[in-house]
């Protein structure tokens, strides 16, 4: 079969090639799916890199999204072979969905869509079920409130816009130049930030009457992180959803205690597979009614993927990428 493999570290251009490899039979709990799409995203930058925190050994197959079909179900799996599903790879064993086939545990697939097409289904699980999980299970957000987003334009950002609109919120995203800014508008925030051209924190404030957000959800980490503590109203949430920036950002314990504000932290996995599964099905209701979409910045063939995980490494992305199989 096809596939990509990284073999060594370093950019994406640098260290992927494409190659021609066997993939071993499904184990236990394990799923083998042929490959229909697969989603290029930040993580796999980092893969490439040598820097994300779950990097197999060398050599390598990143890819950590996909949609597919069913070909192969290992023992202790329930899962029928032909049933198509969307979900998360097992990349973290090198076997990840830039390939013809890839491997995956049943815990981390799920039921797609009526009507969603191989491009929304492929980007969808990772992206959503973190803004679902950040804003709704950790975040605790209610109606009215105001919805701080930062990376707005990003693969998690453009999700957690759309979610909090959906859920009653009040959204304020943040973006870097003034494309992405309108990006985030058209997405649905209410005020969008060119954080590029001035202080995100006095917009921020100007934009609350000087109270804050009372929810930061944060995937830049770094100084964003660390200055949104300004902008955050009492008893606000501070979620630390990732590191686009290279660092995570850290915060005192004071600064905390002087303005009466959380950090609360977000991981989309370690909940119940019911729990994960009530969730999914709220997205799902949520994006057959429009409340929710994806954002495709462009569909590529098999053979582009490693230009295209360059591209977002180079930021040069709006939305999400998807290889179509």
């Amino acid at each position: 079969m096809r596939a990509w493999q990284v073999n060594g570290q370093g950019e994406p251009s640098e260290v992927m090639r494409e190659v021609e490899m066997e993939l071993a039979p499904a184990g236990s709990g394990e799923l083998v799916i042929q490959v229909t799409a697969s989603a290029l995203a930040l993580p796999d930058v980092l893969l490439c890199r040598g820097v994300y925190p779950l990097t197999p050994p060398l050599p390598f197959t990143p890819g950590l999204e996909f949609v597919g079909t069913v070909i192969e179900a290992g023992p202790g799996t329930s899962t029928p072979v032909g049933a198509r599903l969307m979900g998360v790879a097992a990349f973290t064993m090198g076997t990840g969905a830039f390939a013809d086939r890839c491997k995956t545990y049943e815990p981390m697939v799920y039921s797609v869509g009526s009507g969603m097409d191989d491009a929304d289904a492929a980007g969808f699980t990772i992206a959503y079920h973190t803004a679902y999980v950040g804003l709704v299970r950790r975040g605790k957000l209610r109606a009215g409130e105001t919805v701080l987003v930062h990376g707005g334009a990003g693969g998690t950002g453009f999700a957690a816009i759309q979610l909090a609109k959906a859920l009653g919120a009040r959204v304020i995203a943040t973006a870097g130049g003034p494309e992405k800014a309108a990006l985030c508008r058209e997405l649905g925030a209410d005020t969008a930030i060119d954080h590029m051209a001035g202080d995100f924190v006095q917009a921020v404030n100007d934009a609350t009457g000087g109270r804050g957000a009372d929810i930061v959800f944060d995937p830049v980490g770094g100084e964003m992180f660390e200055k949104s503590a300004d902008c955050t109203a009492p008893e606000g949430r501070l979620l630390p959803i990732g590191f686009a920036c290279g660092r995570w950002g850290m915060i005192s314990p004071l600064v905390l205690t002087l303005k009466n504000i959380s950090i609360v932290g977000v991981l989309a996995g370690g909940f119940p597979r019911e729990d994960m599964v009530a969730m999914h099905e709220h997205l799902l209701r949520l994006y057959g009614t429009g409340a929710i979409r994806m954002k495709i910045d462009r569909k590529i063939g098999f053979g582009d993927i490693r230009d295209g995980v360059q591209d977002v490494a180079d930021r040069k992305v709006h939305g999400r990428i998807v290889a179509i199989h």
